[in-house]
């Protein structure tokens, strides 16, 4: 595994030379490690220089201007408030529903098909069914363009919400939820920090990593993102979900490029047949 990820790899993009290897002429990169089973570093060396010993940055993080159009990419064109968030369906008529259904510790999904009852001419989230909302919201021109969907496999309890621009790979704003309430806060909460990800439990933010910088990067210690994205994991588990990586799994919902079923912000893309499909339509006969 280690000679994978260092000779191989160097070998493989031409950078033997300079890279890979314990050798002279190359640069001193090495990690001094007691247990190779564990690798948890002793010291880290970069060039020759020292990096980090005992799990401590040593070295200066050098100074960057980032742009300012860098640090404002979240533009919702107002902010969204909770029946921004509802998914609309003739009332008393059932209803065929295509549900993303996220597949543990996979970037595929499956397509998934539901029928469903609405009641007062929208189709809501159902605990039971284990059936969550999402949407895909235009972050980068500020249209208020927005689009539904449905999400099988989360575990979401009642009144939570998760929010990501972290959204491979157009990097829109992903809201899923359980309630338009928390949806709209979660949302907003992220326009306000400059992007990153948010969870919302019960009208209370209990997550949040922030990335300022294009809704991606934080130029913040390594220490302080390491802890807010804890706080993320931490607070999708207290919402129900027990998915290894969830955020990673929720920021995937708008790949669509990946297989089956996907949520764009100009519709639900079913990409094993390249189309636009409706999220729900009208069910001939009762199921």
């Amino acid at each position: 595994a280690i000679q994978m990820a260092t000779l191989n790899t160097a070998e493989h993009f031409g950078v033997s030379r300079q890279v890979g290897m314990i050798a002279p002429g190359r640069f001193a990169d090495l990690l001094l490690v007691g247990d190779l089973r564990e690798l948890q570093p002793d010291l880290v060396m970069a060039r020759g220089q020292r990096i980090a010993e005992e799990g401590k940055l040593l070295a200066a993080r050098p100074a960057f201007a980032y742009p300012a159009a860098a640090r404002s990419s979240v533009h919702l064109g107002r902010p969204l408030r909770a029946d921004d968030f509802v998914l609309h369906a003739p009332p008393g008529q059932p209803v065929r529903a295509h549900v993303i259904g996220v597949v543990e510790n996979q970037a595929p999904t499956r397509h998934m098909e539901f029928v469903l009852q609405p009641g007062d001419g929208r189709v809501l989230p159902d605990q039971a069914r284990d059936l969550a909302l999402a949407a895909v919201v235009d972050r980068h021109q500020g249209s208020g363009r927005i689009q539904l969907g449905l999400v099988h496999g989360l575990g979401f309890e009642a009144g939570t919400a998760f929010a990501s621009t972290v959204a491979h790979d157009s990097h829109q704003l992903i809201v899923v939820g359980t309630d338009g309430e928390e949806m709209a806060q979660a949302a907003n909460e992220l326009a306000a920090c400059g992007g990153g990800q948010v969870v919302v439990r019960q009208g209370e933010v209990i997550g949040r990593v922030q990335l300022p910088i294009a809704g991606l990067i934080s130029d913040a210690p390594a220490e302080t993102v390491a802890a807010e994205a804890r706080s993320v994991l931490e607070g999708l588990r207290a919402c129900g979900c027990t998915l290894n990586n969830a955020n990673m799994q929720l920021s995937l919902l708008g790949l669509v490029v990946i297989p089956e079923l996907r949520l764009s912000d100009l519709g639900l893309v079913d990409v094993e047949h390249f189309a636009f499909i409706p999220v729900l339509e009208p069910l001939e006969s009762a199921e």
